[in-house]
Order: C-alpha cells, then sequence, then structure tokens
C-alpha cells in the first residue's frame, strides 16, 4: 500500500509561510525554507519590538515629566513621591500629556503637592 502524506495539509503550510512572506526581497519572498527562516527571525523581531515601544515611551514620559517639573523647582523622583504620599493617582502617561498640552493645569498640579 502506497504511503499517505497528507499532501494538503503541508501545501497549506507552505502557502500560510509564503503569503506571510509576500513582498520580501528575492528568495525570501517565494523559495519556502529560506521564507520560514526569514519569517521567523522577523516574527521574533516583532514580538521583541512590542515590549521595546512600551520601554520607550515609558522613557519618553519621564523625560518630559523630569524637564516640566524642574522648570518648577522640583526633580522627578521628589514629584513622584509627593504625587504618591498625597494619593493623587495620575500615570506617567497622564502626567506627560498635562505638561506638554496642558502646561498651566499641569503647573497647578506642581504647586498643590509642594
Amino acid at each position: 500500500m502506497p504511503r499517505s502524506v497528507n499532501a494538503v495539509a503541508s501545501r497549506a503550510r507552505r502557502k500560510r509561510i509564503l503569503k506571510q512572506a509576500k513582498g520580501f526581497y528575492g528568495k525570501r519572498k517565494n523559495v519556502y525554507t529560506v521564507a520560514k527562516n526569514v519569517l521567523e527571525k522577523g516574527l521574533t523581531y516583532s514580538y521583541v519590538g512590542r515590549k521595546l515601544k512600551k520601554r520607550n515611551y515609558r522613557q519618553l514620559w519621564i523625560a518630559r515629566i523630569n524637564a516640566a517639573v524642574r522648570a518648577e523647582g522640583l526633580t522627578y523622583s521628589v514629584f513622584m513621591n509627593k504625587l504618591a504620599s498625597k494619593n493623587i493617582d495620575l500615570n506617567r502617561k497622564v502626567l506627560a500629556d498635562l505638561a506638554m498640552n496642558e502646561p498651566e493645569t499641569f503647573k497647578a498640579l506642581v504647586a498643590s503637592v509642594k
């Protein structure tokens, strides 16, 4: 009896990989083994990139808050400590947005924790 290889499933698997590799350069887009390796590496980079994006935004927010707070005569760490002690629960994203787009409101907030 001949060997059954399930060509339907293997073709679908190859097709899925090559469809994801669409737009790649050279053999990377149409040679299955090359496309599979490149795609795996690319997906790894995209996973890591999603984590780095969060890290970079947090860094940016802290830098913006620090710059705005230093203009008011405080440092970032002292300001955040005073916010916590007064039970003001604003995250860094909101604080950075206030510092950039609503400087008067941010100054009032800094004055309230001083």
